[in-house]
């Protein structure tokens, strides 16, 4: 898949950083192989290296950098034609706000039984994030630097 040169964020030898192409969320981050596998396992044993530390540093300069509250890094899809990637999406505290106002993600709460460990979950954040700033035309309001 390309990614438009403006949506480079960093890159190493293996890994190419950049911002998600359709996320309005701004800092949500896209770890990509330079190398088309679809499996840790095919990775070379550099590649690997690589990938921690740079986890590490996406997380870290959100952090610093968007004044993210927290932020979730996984592995998610099976779309065929792209090659292994990780999100790393930023939670601000005003994402985090704009998801309990918003009364149809309390129907999360019916499938759970019991109480949870906390309030809300990185699941339920991540569901919230790509349903209103990845596919929604009209996202919520940003509040800070936008995504440009």
């Amino acid at each position: 898949m390309h990614i438009p040169p403006e949506f480079h964020v960093f890159e190493t030898e293996h890994w190419l950083v950049n911002h998600r192409t359709n996320s309005a969320l701004p800092g949500y981050l896209m770890i990509g192989s330079k190398r088309f596998v679809d499996d840790l396992s095919e990775l070379a044993e550099e590649a690997l290296l690589e990938l921690g530390p740079l986890m590490a540093k996406a997380q870290r300069a959100l952090g610093r950098g968007l004044n993210a509250e927290r932020v979730h890094i996984g592995r998610y899809g099976h779309t065929p034609g792209h090659s292994i990637h990780f999100h790393v999406i930023p939670i601000y505290g005003w994402v985090e706000a704009l998801f309990w106002q918003d009364d149809r993600y309390r129907m999360l709460n019916t499938f759970a039984e019991g109480l949870g460990e906390t309030a809300t979950d990185g699941a339920e954040l991540t569901f919230f994030v790509w349903r209103e700033f990845c596919e929604r035309s009209v996202p919520p309001p940003i509040q800070g630097p936008n995504v440009a």
